[in-house]
Protein backbone atom coordinates (compact mmCIF):
# COMPACT_ATOMS: atom_id res chain seq x y z
CA UNK A 1 0.00 0.00 0.00
CA UNK A 2 2.91 2.39 0.66
CA UNK A 3 3.93 1.92 -2.95
CA UNK A 4 0.53 3.00 -4.22
CA UNK A 5 0.65 6.04 -1.95
CA UNK A 6 4.03 7.05 -3.43
CA UNK A 7 2.66 6.51 -6.94
CA UNK A 8 -0.41 8.59 -6.08
CA UNK A 9 1.79 11.46 -4.84
CA UNK A 10 3.77 11.21 -8.07
CA UNK A 11 0.55 11.20 -10.10
CA UNK A 12 -0.73 14.31 -8.30
CA UNK A 13 2.55 16.10 -8.98
CA UNK A 14 2.17 15.27 -12.67
CA UNK A 15 -1.52 16.17 -12.93
CA UNK A 16 -1.57 19.29 -10.73
CA UNK A 17 1.81 20.68 -9.69
CA UNK A 18 3.67 20.46 -12.98
CA UNK A 19 0.91 22.13 -15.04
CA UNK A 20 0.61 24.91 -12.43
CA UNK A 21 4.36 25.55 -12.70
CA UNK A 22 4.18 25.67 -16.50
CA UNK A 23 0.92 27.65 -16.78
CA UNK A 24 2.51 30.68 -15.19
CA UNK A 25 4.22 34.03 -15.90
CA UNK A 26 7.61 32.28 -16.06
CA UNK A 27 6.44 29.90 -18.79
CA UNK A 28 3.32 30.05 -20.99
CA UNK A 29 2.63 33.73 -20.14
CA UNK A 30 6.26 34.82 -20.49
CA UNK A 31 6.28 37.56 -23.16
CA UNK A 32 9.94 36.75 -23.94
CA UNK A 33 9.07 33.26 -25.13
CA UNK A 34 8.41 32.87 -28.87
CA UNK A 35 5.20 31.12 -29.97
CA UNK A 36 7.00 27.88 -30.81
CA UNK A 37 8.47 27.67 -27.29
CA UNK A 38 4.95 28.17 -25.90
CA UNK A 39 3.72 25.41 -28.22
CA UNK A 40 6.23 23.01 -26.68
CA UNK A 41 5.23 24.21 -23.21
CA UNK A 42 1.62 23.33 -24.02
CA UNK A 43 2.80 19.95 -25.25
CA UNK A 44 4.69 19.44 -21.99
CA UNK A 45 1.67 20.40 -19.87
CA UNK A 46 -0.55 17.95 -21.74
CA UNK A 47 2.07 15.19 -21.56
CA UNK A 48 2.41 15.68 -17.81
CA UNK A 49 -1.34 15.37 -17.24
CA UNK A 50 -1.67 12.30 -19.45
CA UNK A 51 1.28 10.55 -17.79
CA UNK A 52 -0.10 11.39 -14.34
CA UNK A 53 -3.50 9.93 -15.22
CA UNK A 54 -1.85 6.81 -16.64
CA UNK A 55 0.25 6.44 -13.49
CA UNK A 56 -2.85 6.57 -11.25
CA UNK A 57 -4.68 4.17 -13.57
CA UNK A 58 -1.96 1.53 -13.46
CA UNK A 59 -1.23 2.01 -9.76
CA UNK A 60 -4.85 1.42 -8.74
CA UNK A 61 -6.07 -0.91 -11.51
CA UNK A 62 -7.30 -4.24 -10.12
CA UNK A 63 -5.31 -7.22 -11.36
CA UNK A 64 -6.60 -10.78 -11.69
CA UNK A 65 -3.15 -12.29 -11.07
CA UNK A 66 0.07 -11.44 -9.30
CA UNK A 67 1.88 -11.42 -12.65
CA UNK A 68 -0.60 -8.92 -14.05
CA UNK A 69 -0.26 -6.72 -10.97
CA UNK A 70 3.49 -6.76 -11.44
CA UNK A 71 3.05 -5.63 -15.05
CA UNK A 72 0.73 -2.82 -13.91
CA UNK A 73 3.31 -1.68 -11.37
CA UNK A 74 6.03 -1.69 -14.04
CA UNK A 75 3.78 0.41 -16.29
CA UNK A 76 3.15 2.81 -13.38
CA UNK A 77 6.90 3.09 -12.78
CA UNK A 78 7.44 4.00 -16.43
CA UNK A 79 4.57 6.47 -16.76
CA UNK A 80 5.32 7.97 -13.36
CA UNK A 81 9.02 8.52 -13.92
CA UNK A 82 9.55 9.28 -17.63
CA UNK A 83 8.45 12.93 -17.44
CA UNK A 84 10.78 13.63 -14.51
CA UNK A 85 13.71 11.80 -16.10
CA UNK A 86 13.20 13.75 -19.33
CA UNK A 87 13.17 16.96 -17.27
CA UNK A 88 16.47 16.03 -15.67
CA UNK A 89 17.97 15.22 -19.08
CA UNK A 90 16.72 18.49 -20.62
CA UNK A 91 19.49 20.49 -18.92
CA UNK A 92 22.03 18.57 -21.03
CA UNK A 93 20.90 20.20 -24.29
CA UNK A 94 22.82 23.22 -25.60
CA UNK A 95 21.53 26.60 -24.44
CA UNK A 96 19.06 25.27 -21.87
CA UNK A 97 18.53 26.54 -18.34
CA UNK A 98 16.17 25.43 -15.63
CA UNK A 99 15.37 29.06 -14.84
CA UNK A 100 15.29 32.11 -17.11
CA UNK A 101 17.46 35.11 -16.09
CA UNK A 102 14.48 37.37 -15.35
CA UNK A 103 13.30 34.81 -12.78
CA UNK A 104 16.66 34.32 -11.04
CA UNK A 105 18.52 32.07 -13.47
CA UNK A 106 20.78 30.56 -14.42
CA UNK A 107 19.95 27.62 -12.25
CA UNK A 108 18.10 24.33 -12.09
CA UNK A 109 16.05 24.54 -8.86
CA UNK A 110 13.55 21.92 -9.99
CA UNK A 111 16.20 19.16 -10.22
CA UNK A 112 15.71 17.84 -6.64
CA UNK A 113 11.92 17.69 -7.08
CA UNK A 114 12.27 15.95 -10.45
CA UNK A 115 14.64 13.38 -8.96
CA UNK A 116 12.43 12.79 -5.90
CA UNK A 117 9.30 12.33 -8.02
CA UNK A 118 11.08 9.82 -10.28
CA UNK A 119 12.24 7.93 -7.18
CA UNK A 120 8.66 7.93 -5.81
CA UNK A 121 7.45 6.29 -9.03
CA UNK A 122 10.15 3.65 -9.24
CA UNK A 123 10.28 2.80 -5.53
CA UNK A 124 6.50 2.95 -5.24
CA UNK A 125 6.00 0.44 -8.01
CA UNK A 126 8.74 -1.80 -6.62
CA UNK A 127 7.18 -1.80 -3.14
CA UNK A 128 3.78 -2.94 -4.41
CA UNK A 129 4.91 -5.29 -7.19
CA UNK A 130 4.39 -8.94 -6.25
CA UNK A 131 7.70 -10.72 -5.81
CA UNK A 132 9.74 -7.51 -5.75
CA UNK A 133 13.32 -8.17 -4.79
CA UNK A 134 13.13 -11.90 -5.58
CA UNK A 135 15.61 -13.32 -8.05
CA UNK A 136 14.19 -15.54 -10.81
CA UNK A 137 15.52 -19.06 -10.95
CA UNK A 138 17.33 -18.65 -7.68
Amino acid sequence: MLGRILLTIDSLLLVIASPIADYSPSHIFNPNWPPHAKFHNGQTITMSVLLGLATAFYAWRPAATAALKREFMLAAAFTGSIYWLAGLAAILYPGTMGLDPEFGGPGFPQAPLFAAAAVFAVVGSWLDAPGAGKVKGG
